[in-house]
């Protein structure tokens, strides 16, 4: 009987621990946290699709790191680099979010975490847009001083429809 109580009580617990009200099929739209985090996002890539350097930088921590299954490890100064080299090639990215894939988790006095799915079009000069990619991303975001900034990147599970 004593084993029984035990899996009873591991089970209630399990489930219990299990289950979240941020649960994955939806999150509601009501929660502050999650429209700030989806308002910083949309900034964020807005700023990405229309090449604004400038906008982007302000939204990045100088101690950015940056995960990339394909890409490796990157740091700040890299990633400017590499907004500067994609802005000045005449073939245009577009970032849109899979909006109901959007899952943001406050993390306790720093910030919160953003979690979801994206996909990139690519446009050459003279053709229409397609897609060329697909990922998940986790975005850490810090609020320091009243202000958000992305501090780390983990982008992985790369699905590239363009060679």
């Amino acid at each position: 009987m004593g084993h029984l109580k035990s899996f009873i009580l591991a089970t209630v617990l399990f489930a219990g621990c299990s289950t979240s009200k941020n649960n994955e099929s939806s999150q509601p739209n009501t929660d502050p946290l999650y429209d700030s985090v989806a308002r910083l996002d949309s900034l964020f890539f807005t700023s990405f699709n229309n090449r604004n350097l400038e906008q982007l930088k302000s939204m990045i921590s100088a101690d950015l790191e940056f995960y990339h299954d394909l890409g490796g490890v990157t740091n700040y100064d890299q990633n400017i680099e590499a907004f500067k080299r994609t802005f000045e090639n005449p073939r245009k990215l577009r970032r849109e979010l899979v909006k109901a894939s959007l899952q943001v988790y406050p993390i306790k006095d720093y910030g919160a975490v953003e979690t979801g799915i994206h996909r990139f079009y690519a446009t050459e000069v003279g053709q229409q847009e397609k897609l060329s990619s697909e990922a998940k991303f986790v975005q850490l975001w810090q609020k320091k001083d009243g202000s958000w900034k992305i501090t780390r990147i983990i982008s992985y599970g790369h699905n590239e429809f363009l060679k």
